[in-house]
């Protein structure tokens, strides 16, 4: 399964593309799973939700439906993986409001932090047993034999990125799944992919069979229109 949707859905400038204009906001979740299987749910790095949120966006999606869910920069950004058992513990309470729609939790690492292979697996450690995890480091210190043996020993998923077309996180396969993001493409108008990176994309996940694919590029709706494409060619 190849599930391939965007990085949150509350966008206004997406009104008149995804969302018909008069569909009030609170409904807009319902009408974007109609179109996707998945999405990554960006609001809970900036303010956790409640766990009775998590359980009203669950009911809002039909069956099958997964949402990711990006870990609270309390964590990742401002405690910098110190200390994670009570921020995980608290993530985990809140989206377990999703139940069986949860999908893989999100760690994006500051560009700032340096590569600290025994704070990753400590982090890690703390997630319960099923919980799927993938980790987007962004500082290059990061690409060590010992930070791919911690994910692998772990089953967390370093995550693919790509900006402008490109690869910025190695191509390891560090677990049975796989997670990519795609920030920023290249084609015009900015930040839209074309069809030649998407196909390169779609090229490099075939082997997979289980795997999440998010579209960042939020801006104009590029979003919208590259989760379409890539739909069609995986």
């Amino acid at each position: 399964m190849v599930a391939v949707g965007t990085s949150g859905w509350q966008y206004t400038d997406w009104r008149g593309v995804l969302y018909p204009s008069g569909l009030p906001q609170h409904r807009w979740l319902h009408h974007y799973a109609q179109e996707f299987r998945t999405v990554e749910n960006n609001n809970a790095f900036y303010r956790l939700p409640d766990h009775a949120t998590f359980e009203r966006w669950r009911d809002a999606t039909p069956p099958g439906f997964v949402m990711a869910v990006k870990a609270s920069r309390y964590l990742t950004h401002m405690k910098r993986l110190h200390d994670p058992r009570e921020p995980v513990a608290r993530l985990m309470d809140a989206a377990g409001g999703l139940g069986g729609k949860l999908g893989p939790v999100l760690l994006q690492l500051p560009p700032t932090l340096r590569c600290a292979p025994e704070r990753l697996d400590a982090c890690l450690r703390c997630f319960p047993r099923g919980v799927r995890v993938a980790v987007e480091p962004r500082h290059p210190s990061w690409w060590t034999g010992e930070v791919r043996r911690v994910l692998e020993r772990r089953g967390a998923a370093l995550c693919w990125a790509d900006r402008l077309g490109r690869p910025i996180t190695p191509l390891w396969r560090t677990a049975d799944w796989l997670y990519l993001r795609l920030h920023e493409g290249a084609a015009s108008p900015r930040p839209l992919y074309g069809d030649r990176a998407l196909r390169s994309w779609a090229h490099r996940i075939a082997p997979a069979d289980d795997a999440y694919v998010y579209f960042n590029n939020d801006q104009g709706a590029a979003a919208i229109r590259n989760a379409h494409r890539f739909i069609t060619l995986t």
